[in-house]
């Protein structure tokens, strides 16, 4: 009886209070106890006013039910209202269906894709078609959804589809589950348009800003490969990458060795020998050495630069792997020096190239080494300035000092 009087009462009342009853009414619904039959007149009533004139009593209709255990058919009206409306219950009504949603992305505006894109329940396959179809806008939403799996695939798609656009490639990088090849992927795009830009606006050029692009992208993938998540698997992934876009050369490989960090020459050096990345990395540490030689030619590394390669590998496993921050930059210098006097000393007719390359090398590990023991200076100097201020400080200043000490130059 309530029901039937509030659809007579909803003839004559303006819209304010149409919406106000509307709202009352299916909160109702929701939360209070109704009998059957009375169940049944609310359900008809809410459907009819999905077709009320005013968008205020819609919108009332789904402030009030997107979250809930709502009647399908009034929830499906308001998921085909307009875009506010729908987007309410497309971010959070229980009662849709993976189809619905995928349905919603397919044919829904941004908002609507975004809506979906947040909702806490998103499955992998969900994820999928929204980042096949929506816009970057919504993929992005996505992306930053703590609540969503996605698998590698389709973080693949969307490093494709949208990697380009800043916002989304930050969402990606922001991932703890990006695979290693992806981050790499990302990279190269930036780098590539980075050198687009120096190279036209004159600020270098075009074979200078090209050269430091292929070393940027370079460092950065010998930085990937020494991720601690950057299991077997996503190694070889970022192998198979760079061997795609020709960019697995001999100088990549031995930057890698030269760092003191060997995964990604591992990985490269057992992919091009074709034997399991296990036996390549024994090879690599085995202190007799004998099998490098052998290893570096059957993987197609030219005789110019195997002395070289010889020497990186020897000199690794005598220094050991570098630490973090300046000690890694210092470690690695005294690696390529170790290669400079090896090479140096060899019989190879014209290795010219080659000690320009490690004279490059050379340079890059001084920078670093230098810009970390800079930064270590200036954290010294604003410690001890503090001192000055405040000689409480002291205490403080001794928990600290342990954890940070310069390097020893070599």
């Amino acid at each position: 009886m309530i029901v039937r009087r509030f659809l007579l009462w909803a003839r004559t009342a303006s819209a304010s209070d149409r919406a106000a009853g509307t709202r009352a009414l299916a909160e109702a619904y929701v939360r209070s106890p109704m009998m059957i039959e009375d169940r049944r007149e609310a359900e008809t009533a809410m459907l009819s006013m999905l077709d009320d004139p005013s968008a205020l009593v819609r919108r009332a209709l789904a402030e009030a039910l997107a979250g809930e255990d709502a009647p399908r058919a009034v929830i499906l009206g308001l998921m085909h209202d307009q875009s506010d409306i729908a987007a309410m219950v497309l971010a959070a009504s229980p009662v849709l269906t993976e189809a619905d949603l995928v349905d919603a992305v397919a044919v829904g505006d941004e908002l609507a894709q975004i809506a979906v894109a947040r909702r806490v329940d998103v499955t992998i396959s969900l994820a999928a078609a929204i980042v096949e179809v929506a816009c970057p806008a919504a993929i992005r939403q996505l992306l930053g959804n703590p609540s969503v799996q996605i698998a590698a695939s389709t973080l693949q798609r969307a490093t494709d589809r949208c990697g380009d656009i800043a916002e989304v490639r930050e969402a990606l990088l922001a991932r703890p589950d990006l695979p290693v090849a992806i981050r790499h992927q990302l990279a190269l795009q930036v780098a590539a348009a980075l050198s687009v830009w120096a190279g036209g606006c004159g600020l270098m050029s075009r074979d200078r800003a090209d050269r430091v692009t292929r070393e940027s992208s370079e460092k950065v993938a010998v930085e990937l490969a020494m991720r601690p998540e950057a299991f077997e698997a996503e190694l070889m992934d970022l192998i198979g990458q760079l061997k795609a876009s020709d960019r697995l050369t001999p100088g990549l490989i031995l930057r890698s060795l030269l760092s003191g960090e060997a995964a990604l020459a591992e990985a490269a050096l057992a992919d091009l020998a074709g034997m399991p990345l296990r036996r390549a990395s024994a090879i690599l540490h085995d202190r007799r050495g004998s099998s490098v030689l052998p290893l570096c030619r059957k993987a197609g590394i030219p005789e110019a630069l195997i002395p070289a390669f010889v020497a990186a590998v020897e000199a690794v496993r005598e220094i050991g792997a570098p630490p973090h921050g300046a000690a890694r930059a210092a470690t690695s210098r005294r690696i390529v020096e170790r290669v400079l006097i090896a090479c140096d000393a060899s019989d190879v007719a014209d290795n010219a190239a080659l000690m320009a390359l490690l004279r490059r090398f050379e340079a890059e590990a001084a920078r670093e080494e230098a810009m970390e023991t800079a930064r270590l200076l200036a954290d010294d100097a604003a410690l001890a300035a503090l001192l000055e201020i405040d000689p409480h400080l002291t205490l403080l200043a001794d928990d600290g000092i342990d954890d940070r000490r310069l390097p020893i130059a070599a």
